[in-house]
């Protein structure tokens, strides 16, 4: 891991491996094993093949272990960087919201049985996802200032 020397402010200083930020990385993988559970709940319920369960909470699981070490990433960089601060805050929250409902999603999808996931587990998914989309939206308008006069 090494520090980015590229970026246009000298007190800015991210994570990164080669020139690749870390943080971003973790996060969409996340992201998309929170997604992918709503997609392998969705497709359970309607056909009620075990298979999909498994693959649900295989997919929480995997989401929340790289969660896991994006926080890591995150407060490492929210520590050693001075830009940013005010930005971070909308998709901290959201995400760390996020997280917590896929961590009681996780718990929820253990029981055993169709009841594991419907209605809660997928309520619990569908919940994770719409969460996640409106922190990325705020943050957008936050960072890109849509709808805001310049």
């Amino acid at each position: 891991m090494t520090t980015d020397s590229t970026s246009t402010s000298p007190d800015r200083m991210d994570l990164t491996v080669g020139r690749q930020a870390i943080l971003p990385l973790l996060v969409a993988f996340s992201i998309a094993c929170f997604a992918g559970a709503l997609v392998t709940d969705i497709i359970y319920w309607q056909t009620v093949a075990v298979t999909w369960e498994t693959f649900s909470i295989w997919l929480i699981t995997a989401g929340l272990i790289l969660a896991g070490f994006a926080v890591i990433a995150f407060v490492i960089d929210f520590v050693r960087g001075k830009r940013g601060r005010t930005l971070a805050l909308p998709y901290a929250v959201g995400y760390a919201l996020a997280v917590l409902l896929s961590l009681i999603n996780a718990f929820v999808h253990s029981r055993d049985g169709y009841t594991a996931v419907v209605p809660t587990g997928l309520t619990l998914s569908a919940l994770t996802i719409i969460i996640l989309l409106i922190g990325a939206w705020v943050g957008s308008v936050y960072r890109y200032r849509i709808g805001a006069s310049i």
